[in-house]
């Protein structure tokens, strides 16, 4: 299933709800889910939680948040596993493993709010269990921020870029914000893997990773710009760990006449990829290296067909099983 029509089952999803609506209902600020909850009930507190995130999404207000009670899975059973359409906070505060597991061949959490929409998920376990298609998957909206977060084994079945991707962020003039979190164990193609930014042909993508561990998947975080014709995606990398992945642990991508791929990687370790641990391709691919690691992968770093790879002059690479590779300059004023 492409992209497309992931948007058009999660949107038709939402009007098939809409039909079997009954009388029109006050929304609560804070909903809640647990364990023995029950999507009869209505969310409003704890005695009255729900079963599942998207039983507690669609009786939040927007602005609103869902709470976790107690450990458990609030799956359900839609496909992607839950729509959001607007802005919302959800957060599980330390109560034990708590999140979803993604139907085969499904997402498991689906984006497609309004263009001013914030979106916050916090403490959450979103597991593929190898079939799964895209852990979190950002359409449309202003900002997701992700904290403290599992996103693992998704394996689904990979169609160009369209399975087997642990974060899939494409929103239009958006912001993405990572930070302790690991993704690890997804990817089925070339270009799959951890975390994919990928704007669309219009406006442009800036996020900040930082403490965020991405191991063992196809790539570690690939950054391609290849269909944006406009800002292409700015990308922080900061205090993280890359590792073990099957192929480049970081690659920006990019074509002449398309947006940029640009990179500032700081104080990030890269080691045992089997590709790259660094990879810039392409004339508008440019990466910022400082105070990092960068040792045991296939080949440490490289620029190819106009990449430009720039270190700050302090860091460490060494020990590849390749070739060291080499930066394409070092400026003197940084």
């Amino acid at each position: 299933m492409n992209k497309t029509a992931l948007a058009w089952t999660a949107c038709a999803a939402l009007a098939v709800a809409g039909l079997h609506a009954g009388p029109a209902q006050a929304l609560n600020p804070k909903s809640w889910v647990a364990n023995t909850g029950n999507d009869g009930f209505d969310c409003h507190d704890v005695a009255n939680a729900c079963q599942t995130l998207q039983r507690a999404h669609d009786q939040t207000q927007p602005g609103g948040e869902v709470g976790v009670v107690n450990a458990g899975d609030y799956s359900g059973t839609l496909t992607p596993r839950l729509v959001i359409s607007k802005t919302i906070s959800i957060s599980n505060d330390g109560v034990g493993e708590a999140g979803i597991v993604a139907h085969a061949d499904g997402d498991g959490i689906f984006i497609n709010a309004g263009n001013g929409d914030v979106i916050s998920l916090r403490g959450l376990v979103i597991e593929g269990a190898i079939g799964g298609f895209i852990g979190i998957e950002f359409n449309i909206g202003s900002a997701l921020h992700v904290q403290n977060c599992v996103v693992r084994n998704m394996q689904g079945p990979s169609v160009g870029n369209s399975g087997g991707i642990g974060i899939w962020f494409t929103g239009p003039n958006s912001q993405l914000f990572v930070s302790d979190t690991i993704i690890l164990n997804s990817g089925t193609g070339v270009n799959t893997g951890g975390i994919l930014i990928q704007p669309i042909p219009t406006g442009g993508i800036s996020a900040v990773l930082e403490r965020v561990h991405l191991e063992n998947n196809v790539v570690g975080l690939l950054v391609d710009s290849t269909a944006n014709t406009a800002n292409g995606a700015h990308v922080v990398v900061r205090d993280s760990v890359i590792s073990g992945n099957a192929t480049d642990g970081i690659r920006g991508s990019t074509t002449p006449g398309h947006g940029p791929a640009f990179l500032f990687v700081e104080r990030t370790t890269l080691v045992n990829n089997g590709g790259n641990g660094i990879r810039a391709d392409g004339p508008g691919a440019t990466v910022l290296l400082n105070d990092s690691t960068i040792t045991r992968n296939g080949t440490g770093v490289s620029s190819v067909n106009g990449g430009q790879l720039i270190s700050y002059g302090n860091n460490r690479n060494n020990s590849n099983i390749g070739a060291e590779g080499v930066a394409t300059s070092s400026d003197p004023l940084l």
